[in-house]
């Protein structure tokens, strides 16, 4: 039976109102681009973004949403610690974060990996080459051997993140660079997924192949009720223990 999950995207929806290049492509946001396609997928899909009263992501929202989905770029230093801190609680205790294209420099993706997440980049119109490098890993279903962008900004190595519990996607760029595009972490009983492709000047969202990847991300990232841990002093041992009263 296939399972509801509601779905938050979120998006600085800033280029599409001041680029008029972007805004051809997204009209309405790459936000709604990426939920209409989560909505067709029959999920529970709604938006979120910078400019809304805490930025869309209040503590009942949060608690609504199974999966977040992360989208910024020019504005990163504009969220609010606050609600970084509220976001970072809430993958912690479950809620999947699927932190696209340059979220990497986000404050929430570099919080829960503890590094820069620098890299290298270039905007040259180069055709991408999205490898599947770990073909039984569900965010991989119903890809073939690769995808294939015939324009997108380059992202090039060294990347500066933890090495990734699981790696799905490797990227090749046609000036010769490879990247590490697609990263499963697993943060508490939260599971976070970056995934490179989807520069604002480009239709990547628009591509079937990457809708099915982050449909994939979100049932793969929403929380399945594994066991809730405990933490803290344990006066009482499950065990008798000499001279400890049980």
């Amino acid at each position: 039976m296939k399972v509801t999950i509601r779905v938050r995207v979120w998006n600085e929806y800033r280029h599409e109102r001041s680029n008029p290049a972007v805004k051809e492509i997204y009209p309405d946001g790459i936000h709604q681009t990426i939920a209409r396609a989560l909505r067709e997928d029959g999920h529970d899909a709604d938006t979120a973004t910078l400019d809304e009263p805490e930025h869309g992501l209040s503590e009942e929202v949060l608690r609504q949403t199974d999966v977040l989905i992360w989208w910024g770029h020019m504005a990163h230093d504009e969220v609010e610690n606050a609600v970084v801190e509220r976001v970072y609680a809430r993958v912690l205790e479950g809620m999947g974060l699927i932190v696209l294209h340059s979220g990497h420099y986000s404050k929430i993706f570099r919080k829960l990996m503890g590094t820069s997440g620098g890299l290298k980049w270039r905007e040259a119109d180069e055709k991408e080459r999205i490898w599947v490098v770990n073909p039984a890993h569900p965010i991989a279903a119903g890809i073939g051997e690769y995808i294939e962008l015939p324009q997108e900004e380059m992202y090039g190595e060294h990347f500066d993140i933890p090495a990734p519990d699981d790696l799905v996607f490797v990227s090749w760029f046609a000036g010769g660079e490879i990247f590490r595009s697609g990263c499963a972490y697993y943060r508490g009983q939260g599971k976070v997924f970056y995934f490179r492709p989807g520069h604002e000047t480009y239709p990547t969202y628009h591509n079937p192949e990457i809708q099915r990847v982050i449909a994939n991300a979100v049932r793969w990232s929403a929380w399945s009720g594994g066991a809730k841990p405990q933490y803290g002093h344990v006066p009482v041992p499950l065990e008798s223990l000499s001279g400890v009263e049980n």
